[in-house]
């Protein structure tokens, strides 16, 4: 096969999978614009059937901070994979005119895709970083998009080997016109990358009047003092968060309300709501086996309680193990990393009671049996609100913690 249908070829084929791996990306992260929770769609096999079983790598890429633009201007914001359905469209339709033109393509088409072909590797790069550090987790459909990428850019590679391969003559039509057509290809890549974003932000409904469709609910200080306050650098806003250190849920609201520089900006109050029925009498089963003793470092943390409850978060999969295993299993993982005098502290009979404080806390103020919720002054931010739209909700009812 001569290089110029191999590049061709190999243009479409990478582009084709990259728009499919992003149009399922995009499509999971439109059908939240509901505000309800649905499966995604997790699998290197186009068109597999969605999981709606728990977490998994690809739902925790979609509820991450990292995956959308604009989050404080739209509900949810704008998603990245959005940019490279339109990208990818456009290098999908440059490979069919590869393929139909064959020699008869201009030089410029193989300089002008040596050099864009990069573009789509070069993001992905950026986003492959962004999951290894901060998200700690490789979504299928993500790497897919790598994939693709990474095919991409060696057609782009080998198109500037046929670039330079092939001669014009200096007086040659294609070459007087090869400076406009290439900014002519720029612009309409840059539009077709755009254009889908801008689609979907006028298709956006106006979600200003379901954020205080939860109502209020008046918390009052706690008789017996048993609350934490987390100290944080520029406190301006008071709330009130019920958690648990083993909730992915709450490890991801956590790592929002920290990733777009919010957390530092409240003034927080922590109320400790593990579903672990080793302490909390609401439950009939455990949700979270272990998050009683986690609860209790927390609580035995002092003004270090933020780094304890982090420190959970962090380690969540480790340390659900060691909970199933029993809490002489926590006990160790807590005294190796703080020491045993907090690890017999999460233990200890006035902990407990303590902690009961503050399930008697939520249980009086009607809060309901799941984490995280979030009460932002007096008013009752809805779950649907504390993930995806979480920064939208923040900058319209409380704009200085978003600024």
């Amino acid at each position: 096969m001569k290089r110029d249908r191999t590049i061709a070829v190999v243009v479409t084929v990478a582009a084709l999978l990259g728009l499919t791996f992003a149009a399922y990306s995009t499509h999971d992260y439109a059908q939240h614009l509901d505000r309800q929770v649905h499966a995604v769609h997790c699998s290197f096999i186009p068109g597999a059937p969605a999981d709606g079983e728990g977490d998994n790598a690809c739902k925790a890429a979609l509820f991450s901070p990292y995956s959308a633009l604009l989050r404080g201007t739209y509900w949810g914001g704008v998603p990245i994979s959005l940019f490279a359905v339109g990208a990818f469209s456009f290098f999908a339709a440059f490979g069919a005119y590869l393929l139909i033109a064959r020699e008869r393509a201009p030089r410029i088409a193989y300089g002008f895709l040596g050099i864009a072909g990069l573009g789509p590797l070069a993001a992905s790069i950026a986003m492959f970083v962004i999951s290894a550090v901060k998200i700690h987790a490789f979504c299928k459909l993500c790497v897919g998009i790598y994939v693709s990428s990474a095919a991409l850019a060696a057609a782009a590679v080998l198109a500037i080997l046929e670039y330079r391969g092939r001669s014009e003559a200096p007086d040659a039509p294609e070459r007087r016109r090869a400076p406009l057509t290439a900014v002519a290809w720029t612009a309409g890549l840059a539009a077709a990358a755009v254009l889908p974003a801008l689609a979907y932000v006028a298709s956006l409904p106006d979600y200003r009047p379901h954020l205080a469709s939860c109502g209020t609910m008046k918390l009052g200080p706690e008789a017996h003092g048993a609350l934490v306050k987390v100290p944080t650098a520029r406190p301006s806003q008071p709330v009130t968060l019920f958690e648990d250190p083993l909730c992915p849920s709450c490890k991801a609201f956590h790592q929002r309300l920290v990733a777009d520089d919010i957390f530092d900006k409240l003034d927080v109050t922590l109320v400790l709501f593990p579903l672990d029925t080793s302490c909390n009498w609401m439950l009939d089963r455990s949700l979270h086996p272990g998050a009683c003793v986690l609860s209790g470092a927390v609580l035995c943390s002092g003004q270090s309680a933020r780094a304890t409850l982090e420190w959970a978060y962090e380690n969540q999969d480790d340390l659900r193990d060691a909970g199933k295993a029993g809490p002489e299993a926590l006990k160790q993982k807590i005294a190796a990393r703080f020491g045993p005098e907090l690890a017999a502290c999460a233990l200890d009979k006035k902990t407990g009671q303590r902690l009961n404080q503050h399930l008697h806390y939520a249980a009086d103020h009607h809060v309901p049996v799941s984490t995280p919720q979030m009460v932002l002054g007096d008013r009752k931010i809805c779950e649907e609100d504390t993930d995806l739209g979480l920064k939208y909700t923040l900058a319209q009812l409380a704009p200085a913690v978003v600024q």
